[in-house]
C-alpha cells in the first residue's frame, strides 16, 4: 500500500526512522552508514532508503522543509507503515554563544509561533515536547561515542526571513530557545496525538550571534557526529 507522497509497501520501512530534512543528506546517509540498503521512495525526490547499520534495520527518509511538509511525511509514515520512533536529524541556526557551529544540540522541548498543532489537533499550547525515552537513549548514545551534546529547548520557525521587529535576541531571551529551525513541533506533535516516538537532534550550521555559516555541502555530508547518535540510537530501540 502506498500514499500520496510515500510509494513504499508495507514491510519496506524500518520501525526506527531517521528523518533529515535535506533529501540530499538521507541519500548519503544511505550510503556512507547502511549496507544492503533499497530505496523505498522517490515520490517528489522525497528519498527514502532502508538497509542494515551495524546487521539492524534502519530506514532513513526526507521530510522536506517546513511543518507542513514533515507534517505530512511523519504522519503517514506512523499512521500507513507502522513506523514507531522518528528521529529528525537536521541543521539549526544558534541563537546563542553556548552552541557554536558543529556543535550538536539534542531538543527537550519545541517552541513555536506556528498555528500547525491548533489546527490539526486542537492544541492549545506553544510549547511541544518529544519523547523522553528517545531523548534518554539519544544522550545514552552520545556518550557512548563520546560526542558532546548541549541539551535544551529549541524555536520551530514557521517563516525564514522575517520582516518583522522581532530578533533572534527576543526569541532567545523570552522563550528560552537556543537555536532555531523549521520542523520539530510539528513532528511533535503528530507523535504526542498518534502516540509515537520522536526526538531531534540537530547540528549548529550557523549562528545569528558570530554569523559563521556552514555551505550546503558542509550541511548535506559532514553533519556526522549527530547521524552516528541518530543511528546508534535506531538499532538499539
Amino acid at each position: 500500500m502506498s500514499t500520496p507522497h510515500i510509494n513504499a509497501q508495507v514491510g519496506e520501512i524500518a520501525k526506527v526512522v531517521l528523518m533529515p530534512g535535506d533529501p540530499l543528506r538521507a541519500k548519503f546517509i544511505a550510503e556512507t552508514f547502511l549496507e544492503d540498503v533499497t530505496e523505498f521512495n522517490t515520490v517528489r525526490n522525497m528519498f527514502g532508503y532502508t538497509g542494515l547499520y551495524k546487521g539492524e534495520k534502519v530506514s532513513v527518509m526526507g521530510s522536506g522543509m517546513g511543518m507542513p511538509s514533515i507534517g505530512i511525511y511523519s504522519y503517514e509514515l506512523y499512521t500507513v507503515y507502522g513506523v514507531e520512533s522518528i528521529i529528525r536529524i537536521g541543521s539549526a541556526g544558534s541563537y546563542s554563544e553556548k552552541a557554536n557551529v558543529y556543535d550538536v544540540v539534542l531538543a527537550d522541548s519545541a517552541y513555536s509561533e506556528s498555528s500547525f498543532a491548533k489546527v490539526a489537533f486542537d492544541y492549545e499550547e506553544d510549547v511541544l515536547l518529544p519523547s523522553k525515552e528517545l531523548n534518554e537513549a539519544l544522550l545514552e548514545s552520545a556518550k557512548k561515542l563520546d560526542v558532546p551534546v548541549i541539551v535544551g529547548r529549541i524555536h520551530s520557525s514557521d517563516v525564514f526571513y522575517r520582516g518583522t521587529g522581532v530578533s533572534y535576541h527576543d526569541l532567545r531571551d523570552n522563550h528560552g530557545v537556543l537555536c532555531v529551525e523549521m520542523e520539530s513541533f510539528a513532528l511533535f506533535a503528530n507523535a504526542r496525538k498518534l502516540h509515537k516516538q520522536a526526538a531531534c537532534i540537530l547540528t549548529i550550521s550557523d549562528s545569528f550571534v558570530t554569523e559563521e555559516i556552514t555551505s550546503a555541502e558542509e550541511r548535506q555530508t559532514s553533519f556526522t557526529k549527530m547521524m552516528e547518535i541518530a543511528l546508534d540510537t535506531a538499532i538499539n530501540q
